[in-house]
Parts: structure tokens; sequence; C-alpha cells
């Protein structure tokens, strides 16, 4: 919303009102005075008029949790257990997961109630790369990093993936860099060379590292930096 929208709405004064108010800096914004009526301002902005609070700015939740197996990444399910069970319930009816995984799968798991944030981590056109580590069932054929770097025709969505990055760390493992983080991206690469994922845990995604003193289950607020990392 523009500021200059909600100096009227909060204050019953026309629209010409409150750009001369907010043109005059008598307008702050998270402290900062703002002369930009047009300048967007969100939920979690607070916002003052001659150092009377109109918006106090609700707060913005950012955590890293460390998913273990048999947890689905859902924010409500009827039959199966899921991730928000590991967060503290004040917290429940604000976040949504950013970037889910399987119910089988581990790792990096992001929660947030930033919309506009987690759409920067998760849309495949700002192309984040994703890192996961991978046990298959077969060994990993050598030709299978030049197939990822071509990139795998995904016939549902009628596209090609992105060039992705295979590391062959073992005969049945590997760590893959994605950069689109599609429906099942990962499995089903693999399986269109005709390989199985057994296992799948993901490290990064963009800054962000699954922090190693986390054990599985357990969360933690993202700093600073790892939340300024993905603008």
């Amino acid at each position: 919303m523009k500021l200059s929208r909600i100096i009227s709405n909060r204050n019953d004064i026309s629209r010409k009102q409150a750009n001369w108010l907010i043109a005059s800096g008598r307008v702050a914004v998270n402290g900062v005075t703002c002369r930009e009526a047009a300048a967007e301002v969100n939920r979690f902005s607070s916002v003052t008029l001659n150092g009377q609070t109109l918006q106090a700015g609700e707060p913005c939740h950012y955590l890293m949790l460390h998913k273990p197996a048999g947890y689905l990444s859902a924010t409500l399910d009827a039959t199966h257990t899921t991730v928000m069970e590991l967060i503290a319930p004040q917290m429940h009816p604000d976040l949504h997961i950013a970037g889910r995984l399987d119910r089988a799968s581990t790792g990096l798991l992001i929660l947030t109630n930033d919309g506009a944030w987690s759409r920067q981590l998760t849309e495949p056109r700002i192309k984040i790369p994703k890192v996961y580590r991978v046990t298959t069932e077969h060994p990993i054929a050598p030709e299978t990093q030049a197939r990822f770097i071509e990139g795998i025709w995904f016939a549902f969505e009628q596209l090609t993936t992105s060039p992705a990055q295979l590391d062959i760390l073992a005969p049945r493992e590997a760590r893959v860099t994605i950069y689109e983080g599609r429906y099942h991206q990962v499995k089903r690469m693999f399986h269109a060379v005709g390989n199985r994922v057994t296992a799948l845990h993901r490290e990064r995604m963009g800054g962000i590292e699954l922090d190693s003193n986390l054990p599985p289950g357990a969360y933690r607020t993202l700093t600073p930096g790892e939340i300024r990392s993905i603008h």
C-alpha cells in the first residue's frame, strides 16, 4: 500500500493533505523520515505521523527448521503429522512454508509470514540455487552429469529444466544444485535417467545453509544476513 493512502485512511484527511504531510517530513517509516508519498509500505512496517503511531507493524518471522523424515510439509493435514507440530503453537496462524520437502525428505525448511520475501526464494524464474544431497538406488552413471546440464524434459509441464549441477560423491551419492524447485524436481530428474532417489536432504537455499548445530526437529530464527541474502 502507498504511504499516502495509509496516512489518509487512518486520519480522515484527504490524499492531498496526506501528500503535504509526507513532503513536509512529518511522517516516518520504521523510524526514518520518508518524504515519498508513493513509497510502498507493507504490513510489517511501522508508520508514525508527528511521532504518533498510525501503524505499529506486525512482527516478521523467518525460521530455519531442520526437517526430520516422516513430517509432512504442510500447515494442516487431517492424516499426517506436519512440520507445524515442531513449531511453537502461537506462531502457527502466521506461517507458511517457503519451498516444501516431501514427507520422506530431510534438511533445510524455511517458514515465514512474509509472502513477498518467500516468493523471492521460491519463484522458479528467479533461479535461486537449491542444493541437495542425494542417495540413489543404482550407481550414478557418469553421463548423468551431462544430462542434468542439458536439462531434463518434463512432459507434464511441457518444459525442459534449467541446467543443473551434479557432483558425484560416491557411486550412489551426489550433491545436486537446481535453480527452479519444481514439484519433486530432483527425484523426477533421476527417474528420467533410469535411476531412483532413495534419500533426499536439502542443504542450502540461496545464501541460507542448514545450520550444522541444528538437530533434526529443531528450528531457529534466520539471521539478518540470511534474510538479506534473498533480496
